[in-house]
């Protein structure tokens, strides 16, 4: 399912000739196992006041999560080709005044941890069981407000709040470490009270998997999961290259990006 995640990113980007494929890419993974094992959600009823929430921090990775609901059943495949596209509820960023299954409006770097630790102190105050999650960049780390929601969240003892790090390495300006490295990032969530589970590879579903049962059943603090993944995940000439943070995939390109998820595809 993952690889078909992969392939309606493709599908998208390509067809608004705009978005950005390299982040969804590398996400693709986690979306999937959030929306398909981990979450307690219904695609038949998405403002369920029970649900799990999801806030997509990073929200130009939107291509990622669109197609991860579409293929959960939140809205037709067919629309994935009218990403960004005039009259399209598939905006540029994540918006949920227009897309079945948002649970938060994304975009401006930073902000969309704030608004998850909002949701897990909601429910807390109001003895609601449903957790919170958010998928953050390590470029987007950099952001001050980040720490100011993570300080909120520790100090709280959120454990209903999951945190992600998508540790792809590469922001739009090049590698994190050389633009303003927030290395080492699992010891400064500690420091804000944290209970943190690094995941060697964030690409692979069973260490997801363990990573998400140990955030479920740990009491007392929020947890951050720090995957690291590799960008542009799936797609050859993507993979590992920060020119393709924001930039479409032409024709010929998308034709090489499909055949090569065809190829794993069949592998699989």
């Amino acid at each position: 399912m993952a690889n078909e995640v992969r392939k309606g990113i493709l599908i998208s980007t390509h067809a608004a000739k705009a978005g950005h494929p390299g982040g969804s890419l590398s996400a693709a993974d986690v979306f999937t196992y959030l929306y398909f094992e981990e979450m307690n959600i219904d695609p038949k009823n998405p403002k369920d006041p029970d649900r799990d929430r999801f806030v997509l921090s990073k929200g130009h990775t939107a291509p990622g999560l669109y197609a991860a609901l579409a293929n959960r059943g939140y809205f037709p495949v067919d629309w994935l080709p009218t990403l960004r596209h005039t009259g399209s509820d598939l905006q540029g960023h994540p918006c949920m005044q227009h897309t079945p299954g948002i649970d938060q409006n994304t975009g401006s770097l930073g902000q969309g941890i704030s608004s998850a630790v909002g949701m897990a102190l909601y429910a807390k105050m109001n003895n609601k069981s449903y957790r919170t999650y958010t998928l953050l960049g390590d470029g987007e780390i950099e952001e001050g407000m980040v720490w100011e929601a993570a300080m909120f969240a520790g100090y709280r003892k959120l454990d209903n709040l999951c945190v992600i790090v998508d540790n792809n390495n590469l922001q739009i300006d090049g590698p994190i470490t050389e633009v303003c490295s927030p290395y080492p990032i699992d010891k400064k969530f500690e420091a804000f009270n944290f209970h943190v589970i690094n995941v060697a590879d964030g690409n692979d579903m069973e260490q997801l998997a363990a990573a998400f049962k140990e955030a479920r059943e740990f009491k007392g603090a929020p947890s951050a999961i720090i995957m690291k993944t590799l960008k542009g995940k799936g797609v050859s000439f993507m993979e590992n290259q920060v020119s393709w943070h924001g930039v479409a995939p032409n024709d010929e390109q998308f034709a090489i990006g499909m055949a090569d998820l065809e190829k794993i595809g069949e592998a699989l």
